[in-house]
Order: C-alpha cells, then sequence, then structure tokens
C-alpha cells in the first residue's frame, strides 16, 4: 500500500465521522485467560471514548512500510483453503457479527501472545509484573470514491465498497497509587492504581487497500518494534512466516556489504549511496501514489558501481546479497539506508549530520594517523557556548 491509500483510511478514522460500524474487544490476563469480551456500535460511544479507540486503530495504519508496516501475501491456496484466511475473510464479511469466528480469532490470538515479558518471565511474580492485554476488531464500508479517467475524484459519487477490518493488541498496565487532585473537593487525595491501556504493540488491515479496492491476498502487518518478529502471531493469524525484520536486514545488509567491499568501503563510497538511495526515497515520498522503493541486490550493486565500486567487488556484493536474502529478493530502501541521519562513530566519539549534508564530512591520513575532519559550517557550539577558532601564528 502506498501513502495516499494509508492516508485514505486514516481519514476514514477521525471520530467526528463516526464511520466505522462496530468495534470488538477481548481482554485478557498476562497468563492467557479471558477477563471480559465486549461489542460496541461506534455510533454509541461517548466522543470522548470514541477519539481515544479511533487513535488506538489510527496508530496500526501509521509508521514506515518495509519496518513497522509489513505486508504479509497469501497463496492462492490459503485464499481457497486456508482456515487463517477463511477466519479474517469470515470477519470481515459478517462485519463482525459471526460468533464462532470472533471466538475462534481471539483463541488464535491468545494462542500466540504472551503478556510482555511472560515467556522469559523466570518466577510468578515476574509473570504477575507482566501486562494484561487488549484485544479489539474493528470492521468499516468505504465507499471508495468515484474517479474519472482523467483522476479526478467526485466524493459525493461511489460506485464501490471496500469492506475491511482492523485489529490492535494494546498492552493494559497497572499504575501505582498515586497523588491526585480532586475538583468537587478541592482537596488532594490518593487514587487507587488503576488499569490503562497503552499504544498498541501490534495490529493489522485486512484486506489491503490497493488501487482503490480489496487485495485479499494481502494483509498489512503493524508491529511497534520492528526488531521484533512476534512470528507465533503470525503464523496463527495468517499462516504465514514473516519477512525478515527490519532490524536484522539492516544489520545483514551492513555486514553483506561490509565483507564484499573490504579495502573500497570507503567513507566516499557510502556517502555516494547514501546520497543515491536518499535521493531516490526523497522522489518517491513525493508521489504520494508511489508503492513504497525497494531494492533487489542486482540494483544496489548497480548503485555500488555508480558510486565508484569497482567492477569485481560489486559483483562479490552481489553474491552475498544472494546468499544472505536470496537471489531476486527485495527489500525495503529505508533499510538499506536511514534516509533521516548520516552517521560516523568511532568507539569514543559520535558525528551526525543532517542526511542531506553529508559531505560536511572527510577522512583524512595526517602524519600516518588517521582523522575524522567535519567542516565548520557555520557557529560551532561547545555544551550550549559559542566557541571561537583560533588563528594559527605566521611561521
Amino acid at each position: 500500500m502506498n501513502q495516499r491509500d494509508l492516508s485514505q483510511l486514516k481519514r476514514r478514522l477521525n471520530p467526528d465521522k463516526r464511520n466505522p460500524t462496530v468495534i470488538r474487544g477481548c481482554y485478557v490476563s498476562y497468563d492467557g485467560q479471558v477477563i471480559s469480551t465486549f461489542a460496541q456500535p461506534v455510533f454509541h460511544l461517548p466522543a470522548e471514548e470514541n477519539e481515544k479507540y479511533m487513535a488506538l486503530f489510527r496508530r496500526v495504519l501509521s509508521g514506515t512500510p518495509g519496518q513497522n508496516l509489513q505486508e504479509m501475501e497469501f497463496t492462492a491456496m490459503q485464499a481457497m483453503e486456508g482456515e487463517e484466511h477463511r477466519i479474517l475473510s469470515t470477519l470481515r464479511e459478517s462485519a463482525l457479527t459471526d460468533e464462532e469466528a470472533v471466538n475462534a480469532f481471539y483463541e488464535r490470538v491468545i494462542d500466540s501472545i504472551r503478556a510482555l515479558g511472560l515467556a522469559n518471565a523466570q518466577s510468578v511474580t515476574e509473570q504477575q509484573a507482566a501486562s494484561n492485554y487488549l484485544i479489539l476488531l474493528l470492521h468499516d464500508g468505504y465507499d471508495v470514491p468515484y474517479q474519472n479517467e482523467n483522476g479526478e475524484t467526485d466524493s459525493e459519487q461511489s460506485t464501490d465498497l471496500f469492506s475491511y477490518i482492523l485489529c490492535c493488541i494494546c498492552p493494559v498496565k497497572q499504575t501505582k497509587p498515586t497523588l491526585s487532585y480532586f475538583l468537587t473537593e478541592n482537596e488532594f487525595h490518593t487514587r487507587m492504581a488503576d488499569w490503562v491501556v497503552g499504544a498498541p504493540d501490534l495490529g493489522f488491515l485486512f484486506p489491503a487497500y490497493e488501487e482503490r479496492s480489496a487485495n485479499i491476498y494481502k494483509a498489512v502487518f503493524y508491529t511497534r518494534d520492528s526488531a521484533d518478529a512476534h512470528e507465533s502471531f503470525v503464523q496463527n493469524v495468517f499462516g504465514a512466516e514473516l519477512p525478515m525484520p527490519a532490524a536484522q536486514q539492516q544489520e545483514t545488509f551492513q555486514t553483506v556489504l561490509q565483507t564484499a567491499l573490504e579495502d573500497e568501503c570507503s567513507l566516499d563510497v557510502l556517502q555516494a549511496v547514501h546520497e543515491t538511495v536518499r535521493t531516490r526515497l526523497e522522489e518517491q515520498k513525493a508521489d504520494k501514489t508511489a508503492e513504497p522503493l525497494c531494492l533487489t541486490g542486482q540494483e544496489v550493486r548497480q548503485v555500488l558501481e555508480g558510486c565508484g565500486v569497482s567492477e569485481e567487488r560489486a559483483q562479490v556484493f552481489e553474491e552475498k546479497y544472494a546468499e544472505a536474502f536470496g537471489a531476486h529478493t527485495e527489500i525495503p530502501a529505508v533499510n538499506v539506508v536511514a534516509p533521516r541521519q548520516f552517521s560516523v562513530s568511532t568507539p569514543s566519539v559520535s558525528i551526525k549530520v543532517a542526511p542531506d549534508r553529508s559531505d560536511l564530512i572527510q577522512t583524512r591520513v595526517i602524519d600516518g594517523k588517521p582523522y575524522i575532519l567535519v567542516l565548520a559550517d557555520g557557529d560551532v557550539e561547545v555544551n550550549g557556548v559559542n566557541v571561537k577558532f583560533q588563528q594559527e601564528p605566521n611561521a
């Protein structure tokens, strides 16, 4: 899904519109016991509660595609016979009214989700300190605005309905007793501990919204921590294997690059690669209809050769890329470079510059010792204090 598609659905979740039809929830204890379930028509919710729910669901559609937003693909066989796809389709088609499908879904989530820290807890005390969690489901039917052959849309007309479900899994943590102000008494008193719903740890949209219609062969999976694969959840809910997590992709790519380039892995080369990919990302970002930029090993090889890497080292890179990711595997460009930063570090020093000004940094060997040089572009501050450069005395 591109940014325009995601934005269209996020606008649907503005509380003043009250477009979604129903919210269902299942409150689960840290050890997997169902505490309560509920179903709420959205139009019955008070305005403040509606806003709180919609904010949680909007979070599932937020983030960076390829990092904490991943596309999960279903095979044709899964779409026809897969139990996971059948449950999701039933939830969608019944607008969350099929009790058997709802309960089956809750069971699959509960089987795969353990409260934060529970899996690694070494004692009962540690387990009880873990969070409960809340499974939320929302159904909505989006009247897709009519679009003519010139690409102009008319929100007053619609010929298609995009029916979808959103899910989010939120930790529910107990607050500590605290001193609080009571308005009616104009006094401060102890407020007892309470249970509070946190931002979603994970969630998904099904089906994906592409080309102004439903793609039943895809779901969009959200995770707050891009380093956490949530493998059991993905297998139980989607019947699929999650692509390599973004953090692991970044680390693996960096290792492949460093190993393949050897002595050619210079600051100049990395600056050129960063700038080339960053520019392409900026161009993609400017086009709201463009799909997230992904690169194959062959495309990265071409980038390397264009940045001065020898043909021999570039060939080695492509081979090692195929070994690590697969010969034809695409990885998101945001996992190739960090488009929002450029940093250089040693064990004792860390330097960060604006992503479009990596040219301010150079490396030099002076009197046999390697140095990192940073051009002082403008005022220089040390601990918030402006400093001046001393002119060298004439020889």
